[in-house]
């Protein structure tokens, strides 16, 4: 969950030269929004810890989930 997601989105495909892909964008993001994406992570290892052992929640790694969000918010656009 990224807070204000809209709003980054927005301003990292206004910072992307040349052609637009899921792959340039995530590569921006990362670049635009590097304390963003260090606690998605922390908060995607601290779900993971928390789990109690033996089970299971299909929770998607933070690099699939991002690229999943931003999929879906290019194809809005």
């Amino acid at each position: 969950m990224i807070i204000e997601q809209e709003q980054k989105f927005k301003e990292v495909l206004s910072k992307i030269e040349g052609e637009i892909s899921e792959q340039s964008f995530f590569n921006k993001f990362l670049e635009l929004y590097p304390e963003v994406w260090k606690k998605h992570k922390i908060t995607f290892s601290k779900f993971n810890r928390s789990k109690q052992f033996g089970q299971t929640i299909p929770l998607p790694k933070p690099e699939v989930s991002l690229r999943k969000e931003i999929r879906k918010w290019l194809q809005k656009q």
